[in-house]
């Protein structure tokens, strides 16, 4: 029996566990550091173009969108229609020209007064005891000149019996004068004071309705002009103290399109309209104009006067005012949802080659109700905005959208 049999009789020979190579393991190292390396440069690139796309979507949906009409053009217009604004005929802010209280105040707003008629007192005790001095230095003067006029007239009447010298003689005469001098001064003085007395009454300049009242009981009243700084409860000098208004006429200011300003002449009715009233018109009568025109924006200032007796029309309004023309001119007709009504006048929105809005003014001519004729402002051809939001503003840049499209709030380059 071989040797090795006794101990060891049933075991199995042992075995080493295969080795790895280094290189091996080297290779895998840099295959994962290249995959992780190219998922994390697809990620980014990913998220840049997700992020291009996001933009892209955000700039181009910021833009309002708009539609556009297109207006129809009409060959004769027979009536131009002018934004006109209605002011008083006269109308006098009233200023205190003396410093004082307020003692008290006989009229509001709403009154109807007369000329003459008083509007409210104004307490001056100070100006009172100026006034006073005054007149008491004015009778000293006067004393001193008259005793300066018996020395002058004895000293004359002893020159000639050679009793005084002609030196003193000729002081008498000058001390008469400068004495004469004197009283002019105080009296001019006095004058000045009892003027400044007179402006405790504050007057209406002339028959009209009290439109403003800027005083009450009490208040201290800062003369116009005044250096003095004012403080709580004062009524400054630069604030007017009374507004009145003369509106049994009333005056209409319009620009007249210098294409139309031959049919601008005075003696020319126009019909007057105001939302106010609807369906109502009332008649006025152009009076003058500037008869020039302004470069700036080649139009002809004209006024229009309207009787107002009924005292149904109020300065300050708006008003449009009808006028006829002589010479039947083009019109382009747009729809009233086009219109952009601004304190000057009627606007419409056009949109320019780069797509930005432009808000341009029209003249507009006779209003049907759902249109209205254009006669001056917008170009044949030109499209005009049909639904402008309130929020544009000139230059804004828009998107153009049809209005029969389901998806026009989305840009063009999205939509399937």
């Amino acid at each position: 029996m071989p040797e090795n049999a006794g101990g060891h009789g049933g075991a199995a020979p042992s075995r080493e566990a295969p080795q790895v190579s280094r290189g091996s393991l080297l290779t895998v190292v840099v295959i994962l550091a290249v995959v992780t390396v190219a998922a994390a440069i697809f990620g980014i690139v990913e998220r840049k173009h997700a992020g291009a796309q996001l933009m892209h979507y955000t700039d181009a949906t910021a833009a309002p969108p708009v539609s556009l009409a297109q207006p129809v053009f009409e060959k004769n217009a027979t009536e131009i229609v002018l934004p006109g604004n209605i002011q008083a005929y006269t109308l006098a802010p009233i200023y205190a020209r003396t410093t004082g209280y307020v003692k008290a105040w006989y009229h509001d707003i709403g009154s109807r007064v007369r000329k003459g008629e008083l509007l409210a007192v104004i307490e001056t005790p100070e100006l009172d005891q100026q006034l006073d001095q005054a007149k008491a230095d004015l009778a000293t003067a006067q004393s001193n000149a008259g005793l300066a006029k018996v020395t002058a007239d004895r000293y004359q009447g002893l020159i000639g019996q050679n009793a005084v010298s002609q030196q003193d003689t000729d002081n008498a005469v000058q001390a008469l004068e400068a004495r004469n001098t004197e009283v002019t001064s105080a009296q001019a003085n006095m004058r000045r004071l009892e003027q400044l007395q007179s402006f405790e009454r504050i007057e209406a300049p002339f028959d009209g309705i009290v439109t403003a009242r800027n005083l009450d009981i009490g208040q201290l009243v800062s003369a116009a002009g005044s250096t003095n700084t004012p403080g709580a409860g004062t009524v400054s000098g630069s604030k007017e103290v009374f507004d009145i208004s003369a509106i049994q006429t009333l005056r209409v200011f319009v620009n007249v399109p210098q294409v139309y300003a031959p049919d601008a002449k005075a003696g020319v009715t126009a019909t007057l309209t105001l939302p106010q009233y609807p369906g109502r018109t009332f008649r006025g009568k152009l009076v003058r104009t500037s008869d020039a025109v302004d470069p700036a924006t080649r139009t002809l200032l004209a006024e229009v006067d309207v009787d107002n007796r009924s005292g149904e029309l109020l300065p300050g309004s708006y008003t449009e005012v009808h006028l006829k023309v002589a010479n039947p001119a083009p019109a382009l007709i747009v729809p009233v949802s086009a219109l952009i009504l601004e304190p000057d006048g009627l606007h419409v929105g056009i949109v320019d080659a780069t797509q930005h809005a432009r808000i341009v003014r029209v003249t507009p001519g006779r209003d049907s109700g759902s249109t209205m004729e254009i006669l001056g402002g917008l170009e044949p051809g030109q499209q005009v905005i049909a639904n402008p939001p309130d929020s544009l503003t000139d230059g804004e840049q828009v998107r153009v959208v049809t209005p029969d499209n389901g998806n026009r709030n989305q840009p063009a380059e999205s939509r399937p």
